[in-house]
């Protein structure tokens, strides 16, 4: 299981959500935690003004963080080439106290699985006179000393040497496709010798004579002697054969490292069977995997930045370990079974917390991580105009705008201005790109927040918004969508909209309310915007 702790903000991910996620990890690294941070959808020209200008490459894209089967505790069980014995992989099986062998190629790949009902059936139902195997594979489990070494591969039948010399020989028994069982019976051995026989085995670790030897070696004929008796090694001798006979290669079941637990666990629960290879996207083999595995999942360990709420994080956040969170927002949903470090503060970033976090560990702020911290501030503060932002992100901005060498009123209105620019984008790439869902008391909400300098290029094409808005309002089933749209210069917002109440704007800014109306001074969705709608929720109920 990997044991790296993923970072992340909100889904549609703003510049605090992305440059605090960043940070976090930098510090965690820094105190020896081994953690990495990511984004849970596509940046904003804001964010990657940003990240570019402080040169520091965009976080990888998460998609969700639901269990996958890579995440369990599975059996890490040697795999065994096809060509070894079957007794071998019998004493393997043994040895490690496991019933499920996987048969693997040089490449590491899957080819097949053994299972000791697979070598059991194999000891009771097997050709008993037919031996396909190695030399080495005889002469290891019979414990074998090397008389003549002719050839590798062995393809024959078995002759056990219960007649007498001269019947053999007479009968012309023994033959090119013989693997022969004897003593020391000098005259068969000759024999089967003169017949080119595939391999004789001397039993009883009985001495033969040097010439025989020789002859041998001008044959071809591979010799070996084993300390066993005949009876014995008659026994053991089949299950020399190669593990890859009795392997089972069709119809594997088996499931890739990546798969979630969710999409398989069926299979596993309900299959014949009760132990699965786990192989990776090349086929390589990599564990077994058991339907004990699936009692106590590892679970993948996160920490959250800038939310608090599962509709607005990672798909399969609940079957996450959530470890941290670090926000500056109302109190969401999200649950825990055991505590954890929960840090909440009433400032206008989750940067600005993460400055003091910085100090509180003693650890310096690099230059460019000072950069994207400042960065997030600014973009949620609206450089310190907002009325979420407090003394705490003031100190913030004048002590990292230093540790970065920017200044930071001009920095300020270069990024607002790159990140507010809507051209090339659609009305629902824009509508999108910050929007957050919200549930009070079961009312659901969306507000989409919009910043921007020229206000006119969305409020032109009011027809267009107010489609997509109407249609998402139905499609979410939201009891009101609303989409903000903030002047940074006049620092107020106008508001498109749908609702099922055709007042509740109007009682939300307690102000008469229609499409685009401009309401001064609301430029915060958590200050301003949420609270106003939960209270006018309050009213209805």
């Amino acid at each position: 299981m990997n044991d790296e702790i993923m970072i992340f903000g909100h889904k549609n991910p703003d510049t605090d959500s992305v440059t605090s996620a960043i940070a976090l990890s930098y510090l965690k690294n820094k105190l020896g935690q081994k953690t990495k941070p990511y984004r849970l959808g596509e940046i904003s020209k804001e964010t990657e003004y940003v990240l570019n200008y402080f040169d520091v490459p965009k976080p990888a894209l998460l998609d969700n963080v639901k269990i996958q089967l890579k995440d369990l505790h599975y059996d890490r069980v040697e795999g065994l080439n096809p060509n070894e014995s079957i007794l071998t992989a019998y004493d393997h099986m043994n040895h490690n106290k496991i019933r499920t062998l996987p048969i693997i190629n040089e490449e590491d790949s899957l080819i097949g699985i053994v299972t000791m009902k697979d070598i059991a059936m194999s000891a009771i139902h097997g050709d008993f006179h037919r031996l396909h195997t190695t030399f080495e594979n005889i002469k290891s489990n019979l414990n074998a000393q090397t008389l003549n070494y002719a050839h590798t591969s062995i393809d024959g039948h078995i002759i056990i040497t219960a007649f007498h010399d001269k019947t053999i020989i007479n009968e012309h028994i023994i033959g090119k496709h013989s693997v022969v069982i004897t003593g020391d019976r000098y005259d068969l051995i000759d024999d089967a010798i003169t017949h080119h026989a595939q391999l004789i085995i001397i039993t009883g670790d009985m001495r033969i004579p040097d010439k025989l030897v020789g002859k041998a070696a001008v044959s071809g004929v591979n010799i070996i002697k084993t300390p066993y008796d005949t009876y014995y090694t008659s026994r053991v001798i089949g299950q020399t054969n190669t593990v890859g006979s009795i392997m089972q290669s069709d119809r594997l079941v088996k499931f890739k490292e990546h798969e979630y637990l969710d999409d398989c666990r069926e299979i596993i629960q309900t299959s014949k069977h009760s132990k699965f290879p786990i192989i990776d996207e090349n086929g390589k083999y990599l564990g077994i995997i058991g339907r004990t595995h699936l009692l106590n999942p590892g679970k993948k360990n996160v920490i959250i930045v800038d939310h608090n709420e599962y509709g607005q994080s990672a798909d399969g956040l609940r079957e996450a370990n959530v470890l941290e969170i670090i926000d500056h927002h109302k109190l969401g949903d999200i649950s825990t079974s055991l505590p954890i470090s929960f840090r909440n503060m009433p400032v206008g970033s989750t940067n600005t917390i993460l400055y003091q976090y910085y100090h509180e560990n003693n650890i310096e702020i690099p230059k460019e991580i000072a950069g994207l911290m400042i960065s997030g501030i600014i973009s949620d503060t609206l450089f310190l105009k907002s009325p979420t932002a407090t003394l705490f992100d003031e100190v913030a901005v004048k002590e990292l705008s230093k540790i970065a060498e920017i200044e930071a009123d001009k920095y300020a209105m270069a990024m607002f201005k790159s990140g507010t620019s809507l051209e090339g984008k659609s009305a629902k790439e824009i509508f999108y790109n910050d929007f957050k869902e919200f549930i009070q008391d079961g009312y659901k909400f969306g507000v989409s927040q919009v910043f921007t300098l020229n206000v006119d290029d969305i409020l032109s094409d009011q027809t267009s918004y107010l489609d997509l808005i109407l249609k998402i309002n139905h499609d979410r089933d939201h009891f009101v969508t609303v989409m903000v749209i903030t002047d940074i210069i006049k620092e107020g917002s106008y508001v498109l909209y749908a609702s099922k109440n055709s007042s509740f704007l109007s009682m939300a800014f307690n102000q008469k309310v229609t499409q685009g109306t401009y309401i001064e001074g609301v430029v915060s969705r958590k200050k301003q915007i949420v609270p106003k709608f939960i209270n006018a929720i309050n009213i209805l109920k």
